[in-house]
């Protein structure tokens, strides 16, 4: 026996405190005097005084790589308003005469009080080379004039499909870009090199094993936005021993092309197959079907408001068009392809669950991830159709991105349709969880909080939608077992003999506490198949 903990607390097994490990899969759970008799001379044995055993933690829908890349360029989410953002890519600067552009991203929309940035104050900053930075939620990016120089973008540039440059009423570009436009400065900026992608992918590895998460699906795998493909990065630390987080990669489809691009991903993902190791497997492709909401990108059924009450003519962005749109996934689905959708508007929802209605109830797994806005007549087809819902729980709370830019902008009854959790769990839908790392925190019991309470931790504002908040153990069961279905890794999410030793151990138990504490519960110690990967 390699392993054996015990005197804890074994979730999903009522009474059950050790569980024995041997060559990375369980083979015992049970009382401390059942395991015990298992061990032998070569056994490690760890005390879990009295500490809550889980199943390690799955995140399905995260960018590990971006958040990596963000945290070694110019990273802006641990500040809060303009001046803080233009100190920081100040700073970076100056510390890094020796790169050619200026890159980072994290700055998000709300800090700037209802306006938009604009290229003039990263002017006054950086005089000497180009800024391109990402917004937060990675679907726009916020650039200086002279980046916007380098890409030929001025008052006379089109807006290219699925994207929007951002005017003044004069007709100039401010520097912000949208979507797709992203792409006609990101194109002209330089791309990281293999080393410092691998330095991303470790570093954004060892922070997730550190929240107790053992598993994941990288929600993008290709050139998106500016950001690299991270393909060719982890078959080279997977066949190098690196990768200890079995890793399932969303190939991406591009909005602007056909089924031409279906003989790529498919060799993509025999190239999975065969030329890296055993942790990492590229068999799901990924479709952005719309924007965001506060861009006014997410796709709507009904226009926006303009945040007095009145209807404007926007209603958002179908990248794919949705005449075409079944017929792109009834083919990825006859190839093979689990189908991973991002969706935030309601029409957008609509659209995907229009088009997975033909594939209905297919063993490929298919889910959507987002689902922030959901008409009510829609809710049941997820159950209907067998398509998991993959939410991000941490958003599905009051905060100014919500309250300042999204529900002036969607109206008092829409704003009630947000993140319908509790509604689709009682017709019968699957759910799963993930993070979006880097466009939120990574944390899973941060976002198992909001899940719960609506609210969240340490926040003190009233619930958004309360009704739909969902129970403890099945916040639980969808950041584990929901998201392994998922991911199809179906050898873990639970706690029981055959299983890996995919295992975390939290620091308190969540469910001995009040629901407004459940955020502050911590992983103390992750394995990956009876491997510990964090802590000890």
């Amino acid at each position: 026996m390699d392993l054996v903990l015990r005197s804890g607390n074994v979730y999903g097994s009522p009474g059950a405190t050790a569980v024995a490990v041997d060559r990375g899969v369980i083979v015992a759970v049970g009382s401390d005097d059942a395991v015990n008799g298992l061990v032998t001379g070569r056994t490690e044995v760890v005390d879990l005084a009295g500490r809550l055993l889980l199943p390690g933690f799955q995140d399905a829908h995260v960018h590990p790589v971006f958040a990596g890349l963000n945290l070694l360029r110019c990273e802006l989410t641990e500040q809060h308003d303009p001046a803080g953002y233009l100190g920081e890519v100040a700073r970076y600067a100056h510390a890094h005469p020796e790169l050619a552009w200026v890159m980072g991203a994290g700055w998000s929309y709300d800090a700037f009080g209802g306006d938009q940035p604009d290229r003039a104050m990263l002017d006054r900053v950086v005089t000497d080379r180009p800024v391109y930075l990402a917004v937060r939620d990675a679907h726009s990016a916020w650039c200086n004039s002279r980046a916007l120089a380098l890409a030929g973008i001025d008052r006379h540039t089109p807006d290219p499909e699925g994207g929007r440059i951002e005017r003044d009423t004069g007709g100039e570009p401010t520097g912000v870009l949208h979507e797709s436009a992203m792409e006609l400065v990101s194109e002209v900026a330089p791309r990281p090199d293999a080393a410092e992608i691998r330095r991303a992918l470790l570093l954004a590895q060892s922070r997730l094993h550190a929240l107790g998460v053992t598993a994941w699906q990288d929600a993008i795998l290709g050139d998106y936005g500016g950001w690299p493909d991270a393909f060719e990065a982890y078959l080279a630390a997977d066949a190098a021993g690196l990768l200890t987080a079995r890793v399932r990669g969303a190939l991406w489809w591009e909005p602007s092309r056909g089924l031409d691009q279906l003989d790529e991903l498919r060799a993509r993902r025999e190239r999975a197959r065969t030329a890296g190791g055993p942790n990492f497997r590229a068999e799901t492709a990924k479709i952005m079907q719309d924007g965001v909401a506060e861009n006014f990108t997410a796709a709507m059924i009904e226009p926006y408001l303009d945040g007095c009450g009145c209807a404007t003519d926007r209603r958002g962005i179908s990248r794919v068009d949705p005449a075409h749109l079944a017929e792109v996934v009834s083919a990825l689905d006859t190839a093979g392809f689990q189908v991973h959708f991002h969706a935030i508007g309601d029409r957008a929802t609509r659209e995907v669950l229009d088009a997975v209605r033909p594939v209905a109830g297919s063993r490929l797994r298919h889910h959507v991830a987002h689902v922030q806005v959901v008409h009510p007549a829609d809710v049941p087809r997820f159950a209907q159709l067998g398509l998991t819902v993959t939410m991000q729980a941490l958003w599905a709370a009051h905060e100014p991105a919500m309250d300042e830019l999204t529900i002036p902008f969607l109206g008092a009854e829409r704003a009630s349709w947000q993140y319908p959790f509790g509604a689709v769990r009682a017709h019968g839908g699957r759910l799963a969880a993930g993070s979006d790392w880097p466009v939120s925190d990574p944390d899973p019991m941060r976002a198992i909080h909001v899940a719960v309470n609506r609210v969240g931790y340490r926040f003190d504002e009233p619930p958004l939608g309360p009704d739909q908040a969902i129970d403890l153990d099945t916040a639980l069961a969808a950041y584990t077992a929901g998201s392994a279905y998922v991911n199809h890794c179906d050898d873990a999410g639970r706690i029981a003999p055959g299983l890996r030793a995919d295992l975390c151990v939290l620091d308190r138990d969540p469910f001995a506490g009040p629901p407004d504490e459940i955020g502050a519960a911590r992983a103390e110690l992750t394995w990956v198949a009876g491997r510990l990967v964090h802590g000890g």
